[in-house]
């Protein structure tokens, strides 16, 4: 079974019926108790919608990536009152982009981080697919005047031109599927409600194309804005008016490119808007495991139905478990899982070894490769077989270590012990931060428990040596200081909420939340930004009570009409305001709520009510509210109450004006004065679009969390990840099997297309052959009079194939570096006969005989290139009106 609009019919029919008989049921029980709590399931639609998208994601598990991915990624016709613009961002933007996060990178983290320099710009597309979304009302008089002729699509980009304030829009999926087309009636609604217009990239997505993948083509999309190439339709658009906006994953690329644009001094956006965005790929915050329930996250997390292109291993690799208790001796090899505490000898060794490694490359030494040596040299040895002292996780001494004297700078290592350092002990930190567990090892709930590797990638975006890296998830970043302005949003019941809130307060406050000494270590720009941005960032956060992952999924509920109307109204702030004004008072609220935002979409009606107002029960004490009060006081108490609340500043030191709480039956105006000082916004929002202060940070559990421990993958969750992925190693058992077999046959393929491909003449630059074979190969060629023209050409900017990448590290799922798949089959012979890189010599031509074979091949075109991979190409459905995603559309909409 395949992801399909009949397969999910089927999968989520019963689902739908069996949501409203519990639902009848629950509100039977709740009526025959007299409960008048008010939650968000209490509406039928609310409740039928979650478990439908809850249905439909974990049904994409049951299948394989691909087929999800084609599904999510078919282009489906936009509603006749949206304009809608596809366009291609060419190649001179996505190179701009990779050479900004070359520097970004430095040459011995291209190297050792990354893998090289070339794999993730490799693409089977001629650019990036992109689209410009505006309301058919909106548009302006097309009054230039040329000789070209411009289709309508073309003539709408020009039209829309007038529309100063644009939204740059990444959507979500886990980084691995969704597409523009299941974030358009989304992404619309923004237009509208903003009065501007949306530009939506179709970024490539995991695993076919992993990190820095992603990150590169909204950097291209932003820098298509910014600095329009030549044929680009559009003017310039300056940063000033550009709010750069994604949910889920596209919030983390969002949070991500805005760091990268400030490391590099180039101009940030306006402001960005920031939906649930996943921000910690390890997964460390509590919420993770205990909001499972309440959310539309799969309980496994993303694991797939094993294929020719995940998982890495279809089965466990060399007949061990996935995770397996941690090995001391021998020592692993390099880039693999490593002792947790090696012994003083192996460190003083591994230290001198790096020393010389950076004479050599003449680079200076880090100063962890000499501290680690000094360290280390002053410590007893322990034995390497002693579970207890050898696999502790938090690096504890053996039981009969010596109180002795260590040297001046030394530390020594953390000890459950009174002989040791405590946690309370000011050295505990960086004691602690020499031995912390890195992926893939993971961190144990008991720390006499012997630790627990990773044997197999656990997420499709990034290796598990990755997963902590600033870029990778930016919770860890060194500081999230000097950004734009943030609007950020989060549901209470989503698993990402504990990461989102702890993100929000890192970035206002980011000397009071510091990233762990073990990630700023390990990267030195990590620790520049520390010292460097220091600024705190303006955040406004607001979190909504009852409401699950991207609660703007659902638009029709109080809540999401809630979080489209402040959006806009943030878009609106920032945009036009000049920078000056937008330090002063960043936040719209002290001058227009949300409420006042004229509506004129019919589904924003709000809908009666049969049942009584209540706040929803929150982490902090509920505050009842009153369903005959007018919405505008309410919000203007709640004002005033959140500018004495931002009286408590991070630090102490800020003060703020306020402003006089209105009287019941007042109304008044807000002023134009500014709220001077105003840092951050903390809210919440309750099922009815009401909003309350939110409790002070001390009870907030996300927020009391040691640093050492943000961005460690943890044991909890690295066991759900097992017991889900053996589950599925145990059903699909047979389908792993065929996925090997298949890569087998694909790898023959893909010698046999290499081995014609070079008997019809492909000449590659890197090639070592000798003269006068290469005068034979094309001597061959020309005397062949069988071959046929392709109508293929080299490629002038700048573009790498996957043969370029031979000399590198790719991530071990990128098709750019594999040749056991048929997406990786149709991306050589898009890069061999059509579109080739300038490091190809020539274009071969393909023989008649292929051009047969290809019109029998499904994976194959015998007149076009074929076709790429549905994560980067979008799919055409032959039965536009009837495709799930248009249905879905027009259901929420």
């Amino acid at each position: 079974m395949t992801v399909s609009t009949t397969s999910a019919a089927f999968y989520i029919t019963p689902v739908v019926f069996k949501t409203f008989f519990r639902h009848v049921q629950s509100r039977g029980r709740k009526f025959h108790n007299g409960d008048e709590r008010a939650v968000a399931t209490d509406d039928v639609f609310f409740d039928e919608a979650f478990h439908i998208v809850k249905a439909f994601i974990q049904m994409g598990t049951e299948n394989t990536i691909e087929s999800l991915q084609e599904f999510t990624n078919t282009h489906v016709i936009a509603p006749y009152w949206a304009a809608v613009s596809p366009v291609l961002i060419p190649l001179s933007c996505c190179n701009r982009a990779a050479d900004l996060l070359i520097d970004w990178f430095g040459p011995e983290d291209l190297k050792h981080v990354v893998g090289g320099s070339k794999w993730w710009q490799v693409r089977g597309l001629d650019g990036l697919d992109a689209e410009w979304v505006t309301e058919k009302e909106y548009l302006g008089p097309h009054t230039e005047k040329t000789d070209k002729k411009y289709t309508t699509e073309e003539t709408n980009i020009i039209r829309m031109d007038h529309l100063e304030t644009v939204m740059l829009y990444v959507h979500g999926g886990g980084y691995s599927w969704g597409s523009i087309n299941t974030h358009r009636y989304q992404i619309i609604r923004y237009a509208r409600k903003i009065n501007g217009r949306c530009f939506a990239v179709n970024y490539r997505k995991a695993p076919q194309y992993p990190w820095p993948c992603p990150l590169q083509d909204v950097l291209a999309a932003w820098f298509y804005l910014t600095e329009p190439p030549a044929g680009a339709l559009h003017k310039p658009v300056p940063p000033s008016k550009i709010v750069i906006a994604g949910d889920s994953a596209g919030g983390g690329l969002c949070l991500v490119a805005l760091t990268v644009l400030r490391d590099m001094g180039c101009e940030q956006p306006a402001g960005a808007v920031l939906i649930s965005p996943w921000v910690d790929l390890t997964h460390s915050f509590p919420s993770v495991m205990k909001n499972t329930a309440t959310d539309i996250t799969p309980p496994y997390g993303f694991i797939y139905k094993p294929s020719s292109i995940w998982p890495v291993d279809p089965l466990p690799p060399n007949g061990e478990p996935r995770v397996v208790p941690s090995k001391t001796n021998p020592p692993p090899g390099p880039g693999h899982a490593d002792t947790l505490r090696p012994s003083p000898e192996r460190v003083v060794e591994q230290a001198e070894q790096q020393t010389e490694q950076s004479a050599e490359e003449g680079r200076p030494a880090r100063s962890g490769d000499l501290e680690e040596s000094e360290n280390m040299s002053s410590l007893p040895e322990h034995p390497t077989n002693d579970k207890k002292n050898s696999m502790s996780q938090q690096g504890n001494p053996s039981d009969n270590d010596e109180k002795d004297n260590l040297p001046k700078g030394s530390v020594r290592f953390p000890s459950t012990d009174s002989n040791g350092i405590k946690e309370d002990d000011p050295r505990y930190d960086e004691a602690l931060s020499f031995w912390e567990p890195k992926p893939p090892k993971v961190l144990m709930e008991d720390p006499n428990e012997q630790p627990l590797e990773l044997r197999s990638q656990i997420q499709l975006y990034a290796m598990n040596e990755q997963l902590t890296h600033p870029l990778v998830s930016p919770v860890l970043q060194g500081s999230l200081g000097n950004l734009c302005p943030l609007y950020i949003i989060a549901g209470d019941g989503e698993v990402l909420r504990d990461e989102i809130v702890y993100l929000a307060h890192k970035a206002a406050n980011p000397s009071k939340y510091p990233t762990r000494k073990g990630v700023l270590r390990d990267a030195v720009r990590q620790q520049e930004n520390v010292e460097k941005f220091t600024k705190p960032t303006r955040v406004h956060l607001q979190v909504f009570d009852g409401m699950c992952h991207v609660l703007t999924v659902f638009t029709f509920t109080d809540s999401a009409k809630y979080a489209y109307r402040s959006i806009a109204e943030f878009v609106k702030h920032v945009t036009t305001h000049d920078a000056a004004h937008l330090e002063r008072n960043p936040f719209p609220e002290f001058h227009l709520p949300p409420a006042d935002i004229a509506d004129s979409a019919a589904e924003d009606e709000e809908r009666s009510r049969n049942f009584k107002s209540q706040q929803v029960q929150a982490q902090s004490a509920a505050v009842k509210t009153n369903e005959d009060s007018n919405q505008e006081n309410k919000t203007k108490k709640n004002e005033s109450e959140t500018s004495q609340d931002t009286q408590k500043t991070l630090n102490g030191s800020v003060k703020v004006q306020t402003r006089e709480k209105a009287t019941d039956g007042e109304a008044t105006r807000p002023t134009n004065e500014d709220i001077l000082g105003v840092v951050m916004l903390r809210e919440r929002v309750d099922i009815f679009g009401q909003v309350r202060p939110m409790e002070p940070e001390e009870d907030i559990q996300a927020l009391n969390i040691p640093a050492r421990l943000i961005g460690i993958i943890k044991e909890e969750p690295v066991k759900r990840w097992l017991t889900g992925q053996e589950l599925w190693d145990h059903r699909y058992h047979k389908a792993a099997v065929q996925a090997i077999q298949q890569r087998e046959h694909y790898e023959k393929k893909y010698a046999m297309l290499l081995e014609k491909s070079r008997s019809q003449g492909l000449e590659l630059a890197n090639d070592h052959q000798s003269h006068s074979e290469s005068r034979r190969r094309r001597a061959s060629t020309a005397s062949n009079e069988s071959m046929l023209s392709t109508n293929g050409e080299i490629v002038q900017d700048r573009r790498y194939g996957p043969f370029d990448a031979e000399d590198e590290r790719p991530a071990s799922s990128a098709i750019a570096g594999r040749r056991d798949n048929g997406e990786s089959i149709a991306l050589a012979k898009k890069c061999i006969y059509y579109t080739a890189p300038a490091t190809h010599k020539n274009v071969p031509k393909r023989s008649t005989a292929d051009t047969i074979r290809a019109a029998f091949d499904h994976e194959d075109s015998p007149t076009k290139p074929p076709k790429q991979s549905a994560s980067e190409q979008q799919t055409d459905s032959n039965i536009h009106p009837m495709h799930g995603l248009r249905m879905w559309q027009n259901i929420i909409t």
